[in-house]
């Protein structure tokens, strides 16, 4: 019985033998057959380089050559992320050392700086040549750190004439104040109410231009201030500084009858000029003059009451 199974497994190697066979053909499909220069193939490295690069080549030579591949692209695009890098950084730097009087490369490049480190006798014969160097430590002046700050030019002064005490929201009425701060009256309130929605007066009449006047110089004038004679009352109980000296800009105020005023009504007038004697110059309007302004002169300035703002 041994001897026969001895016998069956003889008979069953040439097949086995045979699939071994098939599945070395199969490996040796995906092995490349290398040729060495030393075998008697190959007489001389050229032939058995030429023969092995035409050899087909393994799958782990394939993998192992697309990995390469894959490295040198990372390697070149990292290179060439580093050189777009320092070239944006040089253009910073020339820009900056421009607008700051820092020394740009090629100036950089061109000059030379001396150090400790240079030996005696290259120093020496630079000076002897008229080249004597100098370090940039050395050429650079030094700079104190007790640095005081003073006005000097004309930019830097401040006009204090031009600088406005007054709480007054009107810009026209602040520097007026400015000027008449010693005559002001005690309490007065520059922001009070100035009774001013639009020109409610007849066109032409005296209370029209008075109105249209003083909205041209930026003062405040109420709207319904009333007949001429009623102004200085009116403006007065809305809080406005009213009194018997004139000053440029004010309206002149005429009673009844008042130097040819309206006995029925009065009369306003704009005070355009104080001069030089005391007398006063006017702006004046009436319905027979249809818009047009006149002029007259007053020596008996203290008779009338003015409104000043």
């Amino acid at each position: 019985m041994r001897h026969a199974a001895h016998k069956a497994r003889n008979a069953q190697r040439p097949t086995n033998d045979a699939a071994a066979g098939r599945a070395r053909e199969v490996r040796a499909a995906h092995t490349a057959a290398v040729v060495y220069a030393n075998t008697p193939m190959a007489l001389v490295p050229e032939v058995a380089k030429a023969m092995n690069e035409a050899v087909p080549r393994t799958r782990r030579a394939l993998r192992q050559a697309a990995r390469q591949q894959a490295h040198k692209k990372q390697f070149v695009t990292a290179s060439a992320f580093a050189l777009l890098a320092a070239t944006a950084g040089s253009f910073t730097y020339a820009s900056s050392a421009n607008s700051t009087g820092l020394p740009s490369a090629s100036e950089a490049d061109s000059s030379v700086i001396a150090n400790d480190s240079m030996a005696s006798d290259d120093v020496s014969s630079s000076v002897a040549a008229g080249t004597a160097q100098v370090s940039r430590s050395e050429a650079r002046t030094p700079v104190s750190d007790s640095a005081q700050w003073s006005m000097t030019s004309n930019v830097d002064e401040v006009d204090a004439s031009q600088m406005s005490k007054s709480t007054a929201s009107n810009a026209k009425v602040a520097a007026l104040m400015d000027r008449d701060a010693g005559e002001l009256p005690a309490g007065f309130n520059p922001n009070h109410a100035t009774g001013d929605s639009g020109n409610a007066y007849s066109f032409s009449q005296c209370t029209w231009w008075a109105y249209t006047r003083r909205h041209q110089l930026g003062l405040p004038v109420g709207s319904y201030f009333g007949d001429g004679a009623m102004w200085a009352d009116s403006a007065r109980a809305h809080g406005y500084w009213v009194d018997n000296t004139p000053r440029v800009g004010d309206v002149m105020v005429f009673q009844r009858g008042q130097e040819g005023a309206s006995a029925q009504y009065g009369h306003v007038a704009i005070v355009e000029k104080v001069n030089a004697d005391g007398s006063v110059t006017t702006s004046e309007c009436g319905a027979s003059y249809h818009g047009k302004t006149f002029s007259r002169n007053f020596k008996n300035v203290h008779d009338f009451q003015y409104i000043h703002y």
